[in-house]
C-alpha cells in the first residue's frame, strides 16, 4: 500500500490526480475556478471518465465537498487510478467510473471547509425559489459560536456548556451543523444562491449521468466519528426498500440520518438532491464514507476557530498560522496508521459498489 497518495497540499493532489489520470490514459476535463489559491495555484474541479458514455451503470468517487476534507478523498482516488486491479474491474462495457476531483476546491486550497462563498457546499443544493428554511437553535447560539476575541472567554464557553446541559449535545450538532441561512458569515451557511461549485457539479451530470439508468456515488469526507473508522452513511430515497439496497451493497454496518442511527445530523441542501434532481431516470444509491479524525468537540473548536479568523482578517500571522494547522489536523491524520485504514476501507467500498451495480 503506497501512502504517498496522500498529499501536502492541494496543489501537490491536482498534480497527483492529472499525472495518474495522464498514466491510464484518462482525459481530464478541468472546470477552472475564478479565484486564485492559497499559493496563487489554478483552481479547478477536474474530472476523468472511464468507460463507455452509454453504460448503464455509474458509479461516480467525489473528494473534497468539504474543502480542507479534501486531502482524504483526493488520496482514495489516487490509490484507484494507480491499482492495476481495480482498472482490470471496473473493465466491462455496461459500467462507466467517473472521478470527481476537489468538488470544492477553493476550500481545499485555503484550508476551509466551505467554498469561497463561505457556503458548506452540502447544505447548498436547495429550491432557492422557496423561503429560507429556519433554524431557530442556530439563531439562539450563534454569538455564543463565534464571539469577538479568540481564543473565547470562560464565560463564553460556559454559555455553551449551559446549551448543551439544557438541551444536549445532540441538539448542539443539529442546531449548529444542519444548515442555516440567516447568518451569512456564521458556520455552516447553506447560501442563498446555488455556488460556483454547486452549478458545475450539475453541468457534470447533464453531461456525463443522463443515460445510464443507476448511479452509485461515494463521497468521501471526514471529521465525525472514531479516529480512522469510515462510517458508510446511506445518502438517498427514505425509503426501506433503498436503504435495504444500501445494506445489500456496503454491508449491515451502513447508517443513515433518517432515523438517527449516523454520527451525523439529519442535513438539508445535501449533494445527493442534486443528484435525484438532474438524473430522474436513474436509480440512485449514494454513500458517504466518513472518516473520524478526532473527537466531536476539538473539531467544532477547530471550525468555530478558522471561521472566527475569516471575520478577522488582519489577525496576526503568529495567531493565523495556529488555527489553519488547527482546521487541518481536525480534518487530516497525518499518521501512517490512519492512511493505511483509509485506504484499506475505501478500497473495499469502491469493490462493493462495483459489485452492487454489475451483479444488484
Amino acid at each position: 500500500m503506497n501512502l504517498s497518495v496522500f498529499s501536502t497540499s492541494y496543489a501537490q493532489a491536482r498534480q497527483q490526480f492529472l499525472v495518474a489520470c495522464a498514466r491510464r490514459g484518462l482525459a481530464v476535463t478541468s472546470r477552472v475556478h475564478p479565484l486564485p489559491g492559497s499559493d496563487n495555484e489554478t483552481l479547478a474541479l477536474d474530472v476523468a471518465r472511464v468507460g463507455s458514455p452509454t453504460a448503464r451503470n455509474l458509479m461516480v468517487i467525489s473528494s473534497g465537498c468539504h474543502g480542507v476534507e479534501g486531502f482524504c478523498g483526493s488520496a482514495v482516488q489516487i490509490d484507484l487510478l494507480n491499482d492495476d486491479a481495480w482498472a482490470a474491474s471496473i473493465d466491462h462495457p455496461d459500467l462507466a467510473v467517473l472521478y470527481l476531483h476537489a468538488l470544492n476546491p477553493y476550500g481545499f486550497s485555503w484550508l476551509r471547509r466551505v467554498t469561497h462563498e463561505n457556503v458548506d457546499l452540502n447544505r447548498n443544493f436547495l429550491d432557492f425559489s422557496q423561503p429560507p428554511a429556519a433554524n431557530p437553535g442556530y439563531d439562539a447560539i450563534a454569538e455564543r459560536l463565534l464571539p469577538e476575541q479568540w481564543p473565547p472567554s470562560r464565560l463564553n464557553e460556559l454559555r455553551l456548556m449551559l446549551y448543551v446541559a439544557r438541551k444536549g449535545r445532540k441538539a448542539l450538532q443539529a442546531a449548529v451543523s444542519s444548515g442555516q441561512q440567516s447568518h451569512p458569515d456564521g458556520l455552516f451557511f447553506a447560501g442563498t444562491a446555488p455556488t460556483w461549485s454547486n452549478k458545475q457539479i450539475r453541468e457534470i451530470l447533464r453531461e456525463h449521468a443522463q443515460q445510464c439508468q443507476r448511479i452509485g456515488w461515494i463521497d468521501v469526507h471526514t471529521g465525525l466519528g472514531p479516529q480512522g473508522v469510515g462510517e458508510r452513511i446511506y445518502k438517498g430515497p427514505a425509503s426501506a426498500e433503498d436503504i435495504a439496497r444500501a445494506k445489500a451493497w456496503w454491508g449491515p454496518q451502513v447508517t443513515n440520518s433518517f432515523d438517527g442511527s449516523s454520527t451525523s445530523a439529519n442535513l438539508s441542501g445535501t449533494l445527493d438532491l442534486a443528484v435525484m434532481e438532474e438524473c430522474p431516470q436513474a436509480q440512485y444509491n449514494g454513500v458517504t464514507l466518513e472518516y473520524g479524525t478526532q473527537p466531536g468537540p476539538k473539531v467544532l473548536q477547530a471550525l468555530r476557530a478558522e471561521q472566527w479568523l475569516q471575520r478577522h482578517p488582519r489577525t496576526g500571522s503568529p495567531q493565523r498560522q495556529q488555527i489553519k494547522q488547527q482546521i487541518r489536523e481536525a480534518f487530516y491524520v497525518e499518521t501512517d496508521e490512519w492512511k493505511r485504514r483509509v485506504l484499506e476501507q475505501s478500497r473495499e467500498v469502491c469493490w462493493q459498489t462495483v459489485d452492487g451495480l454489475l451483479t444488484r
